[in-house]
């Protein structure tokens, strides 16, 4: 959430999130064209990208150096991929390979896993809990529950009764959201053990495509977006138990004896009783189009992010009291001049060209300078780091771990 990345048709573009007013441009790439799939690993040096030119082939780079550490190539396309500071996750439709992010050596294959056509996974960014979760099938929302650092199973999920959707880990790897292909309940589990938290219930009226579901840094806000108008915003807190023995009032004893009734009535039912409705929304102007969000804490306030597959950010203020529809107060060209644009009634109305990219943000644990004894957004270039220059390290890829792998503090 401290960094956006993003794929075009002539290379990719890397941006930080440090300032509403203005968005700043770390790296601009025109080398391979046709990017749709790009990966940072956090605020690092180090970049990973697939093309359509060859979409079988992963290509890691030290982009400050300008230097290929390596490239893999695999059995068909690449799907999507997922990292943080221990694994490096590679996903095709019907395998998923592992592989160790320091010396970018193949840990382990998953072989036959059910098909999943859009390469959905998730990658905890806790690199202490490498849990890495999939579909554990095709017909129903059975999620796999993998350690990335034993390399075992860890269990499985029955999280809904259609195909997955969305899968989200929250930032400590502790908490896995899940949406199936309706889009319209999102659940919550507890990690490892895999017990349902919580349940939140985005819409009856109509099937949606979910296709961002993101925690806030905290865990407190659960954000999910799809190809509708609305972005829905959760709040994950549970009601006390012990609470204030209230007056003797028609309306209080009757709350009482409903919430007894609850304990006698099947689950699915009570469960149905118990679902909280959005704590903030965002009503977008278009509809139809990809997108992908972000909760994230943009000048000490909190703000809800959203880029879309036409090149375009919004950022919004979110309530973290209160709630209610969030207030868009910015809005950032991603292609072209790199230019601003103010909220006017008409900025959504003539869209950029389509890209064969969408735009990809993704969570960063990195947090800002004033708070990370020894990192720098240099990456260590300028520590003498050893880049393997276009052939596979025959010792670990140093990128300075001290400055390119801080330790996260959660």
């Amino acid at each position: 959430c401290s960094s956006l990345a993003i794929g075009t048709t002539t290379g990719y573009r890397l941006f930080s999130l440090s300032s509403v007013e203005q968005l700043d441009q770390v790296h601009e790439s025109n080398e391979i064209p046709d990017v749709y799939i790009v990966e940072r690993l956090f605020s690092s040096s180090l970049v990973v990208v697939v093309s359509h030119a060859k979409p079988q082939q992963m290509n890691v780079y030290h982009f400050k150096k300008g230097t290929e550490i390596c490239n893999y190539s695999y059995s068909s396309n690449i799907l999507s991929i997922r990292l943080n500071r221990q694994r490096l996750v590679v996903c095709l439709e019907e395998s998923i390979y592992i592989h160790n992010i320091k010396d970018m050596k193949l840990l382990k294959t998953i072989l036959d896993t059910p098909p999943n056509t859009t390469g959905l996974c998730a990658l905890s960014i806790n690199h202490a809990n490498s849990y890495l979760a999939y579909p554990g099938s095709a017909t129903s929302g059975e999620i796999m529950l993998y350690d990335g650092n034993t390399l075992k199973t860890a269990c499985t999920i029955p999280a809904h009764d259609g195909p997955l959707a969305a899968l989200a880990f929250n930032s400590t790897g502790s908490k896995l959201a899940s949406a199936s292909e309706k889009g319209t309940v999102i659940r919550v589990f507890s990690i490892p053990g895999g017990q349902k938290l919580y349940e939140f219930r985005r819409g009856m009226k109509r099937y949606v495509n979910i296709s961002s579901l993101v925690f806030s840094m905290d865990s407190q806000f659960l954000c999910a977006s799809s190809n509708t108008e609305t972005v829905h915003i959760f709040k994950l807190e549970h009601l006390p138990d012990s609470r204030p023995e209230e007056p003797p009032t028609w309306s209080g004893y009757m709350g009482k004896m409903f919430q007894a009734a609850t304990n006698y009535l099947p689950a699915q039912v009570s469960g149905m009783m118990n679902q909280d409705r959005a704590f903030a929304t965002v009503r977008l102007n278009i509809s139809g189009q990809r997108n992908i969000c972000a909760l994230s804490t943009i000048q000490k306030l909190p703000r809800l992010l959203v880029t879309t597959s036409d090149g375009h950010l919004y950022i919004y203020n979110l309530d973290p009291q209160d709630g209610g529809e969030c207030v868009l107060i910015k809005k950032h060209s991603l292609l072209g001049s790199g230019k601003t644009e103010d909220n006017k009634e008409n900025d959504l109305q003539s869209p950029l060209p389509q890209s064969y990219a969408a735009t990809v943000a993704r969570q960063s644990t990195v947090p800002s300078t004033s708070t990370m004894p020894g990192y720098s957004e240099d990456g260590g270039a300028l520590r003498g780091e050893v880049i393997p220059e276009h052939e596979f390290a025959t010792g670990p890829v140093c990128l300075d771990d001290e400055n390119e792998f801080p330790p996260v503090s959660i």
